[in-house]
């Protein structure tokens, strides 16, 4: 196969890819009874560096504050997250995911997790190395993308 064909082989496959994430999200939410939004909300909360408070992951939503507010409720009902104060700021809030939030999330990905596990077992050294490096490459590139 020519280069040509190959980079547009992995073009696909990375869109495919991409695509088929967005079916995790669907299918996540489906098994765990919540919609795709409060699965995107706790995803945000696991995965942030910094605390977040409701504003922010309204912001990070791309949603208002008033439907912000709304769906951090709807998720503290749900024991999926709790608030806490902000370590920094005694006047501002933090959202944290509950550990059987946690807990739930584990459970429903751990068939997706487990299959993936055995296809990088499968890589030699060589082939998890180019993988890695070009999944870094990309995140880094969708990261750039998605910062503007």
């Amino acid at each position: 196969m020519d280069e040509p064909d190959i980079a547009r082989d992995i073009s696909r496959s990375l869109r495919d890819l991409l695509q088929a994430g967005r079916g995790v999200q669907t299918t996540l939410a489906r098994r765990l009874g919540v919609g795709v939004t409060d699965v995107q909300a706790v995803s945000h909360l696991v995965e942030s560096p910094e605390p977040l408070g409701t504003v922010e992951l309204g912001n990070r939503l791309g949603i208002r504050s008033a439907s912000a507010t709304v769906l951090v409720d709807r998720l503290e009902a749900a024991g999926h997250l709790s608030r806490t104060a902000h370590p920094d700021d005694r006047r501002r809030v933090v959202l944290r995911p509950t550990d059987t939030a946690r807990a739930e999330v584990r459970e429903a990905l751990a068939p997706l997790l487990a299959s993936l596990g055995g296809i990088v077992a499968d890589l030699d050294d060589d082939q998890a190395a180019a993988v890695l490096g070009f999944l870094r490459d990309a995140t880094r590139a969708i990261g750039e993308f998605t910062a503007e």
